[in-house]
């Protein structure tokens, strides 16, 4: 039986007062992350793509033994072997955990949600193999209108049901508004971007960013670049005046985070941090989830360490 789209029109009240608190890895670790599972009271609702971490498995089954409703969805298109042994372990200690919706290509979002007051959106997985060597990013989150979107979200993913996210104040979904999105945020810069990607795979993005370099933007692109899978778009970027640093080990330092920081330094700046790669896929095929926001303090982190990652890899 088809089911009808739910359009998310949620009457949230705006979060004027938002907090944002970001957490860079591999510098501080999952403490941040396990001390939010820890605080759960009433409930934790948990979409992830990729979950080994026993940790956190531990964390949601002791939460459930207590009372706390727990949810958790996990990819099963592409990282169901990977997940089967969280799956099946949670499953057996009162958490209500969920294959992810197969009409995505994946379920590709990274989102913590606890008490309904507070979510991480982040651009890692939960995956202890990558904590130490890998380039990621969490932002925590109280503010009360994308919380209720990601909510929502959550309840009809998580019953595949079909729904029009609501954005929220800041959010940026796939496979609904993150192109359109990710596009603007590119198109409105007059001063710099700077990038961070694992994948750049997509034209509409590609050609975002040398339209940016051609009317005087800078751009600094660190770019994880395995095998040279990304050379071709890299070399016209850097043709039109991008500066670019490359990573390509899977076993040494890894970028994995997704973040675009726009502006910074100006009165405009804006950052984008999230589970979005730059590739077709992405943006128009799978679940997944980022925000667009100007929290000063949060762009000052990105900023440190996206401008470290590009002093200490490979000039293109």
């Amino acid at each position: 039986m088809e089911r009808e789209t739910i359009r998310s029109e949620l009457a949230a009240p705006m979060s004027d007062n938002a907090t944002y608190t970001l957490v860079t890895e591999p510098g501080q670790g999952l403490t941040p992350l396990y001390n939010l599972l820890s605080s759960a009271k009433k409930s934790i609702d948990i979409a992830m793509y990729e979950l080994s971490d026993a940790t956190v498995t531990s964390l949601l089954s002791s939460a459930a033994a207590n009372g706390v409703t727990v949810r958790v969805i996990l990819d099963q298109n592409n990282e169901r072997a990977n997940n089967t042994t969280a799956f099946n372990y949670l499953q057996t200690r009162n958490v209500s955990v969920h294959w992810a919706n197969p009409s995505y290509a994946c379920t590709h979002q990274k989102t913590i949600t606890v008490d309904q007051a507070i979510s991480a959106i982040m651009t890692l997985n939960l995956t202890p193999e990558d904590y130490t060597t890998t380039r990621d990013f969490a932002v925590l989150t109280n503010d009360a209108s994308d919380i209720a979107a990601i909510e929502a979200t959550f309840n009809a993913d998580f019953t595949n049901a079909s729904i029009l996210p609501s954005t929220g104040q800041n959010l940026v979904w796939s496979p609904t508004n993150s192109r359109t999105a990710l596009i603007a945020l590119i198109n409105e810069a007059t001063k710099s971007l700077l990038i961070s990607q694992e994948e750049f795979a997509d034209t509409g993005i590609h050609t975002a960013v040398e339209a940016a370099l051609n009317r005087g933007v800078a751009v600094t692109l660190v770019q994880e670049n395995l095998g040279g899978k990304y050379s071709s778009v890299l070399n016209t970027l850097k043709s039109a005046g991008a500066q670019i640093a490359i990573f390509s080990s899977k076993t040494g330092y890894y970028i994995h985070a997704k973040t675009v920081l726009a502006d910074y330094g100006t009165v405009q700046a804006k950052l984008f941090v999230g589970s979005e790669n730059f590739s077709t896929d992405s943006l128009d095929k799978n679940r997944e989830l980022g925000l667009i926001f100007s929290d000063s303090i949060c762009m000052a982190g990105i900023e440190t360490a996206i401008t470290a990652d590009n002093n200490n890899g490979t000039k293109f």
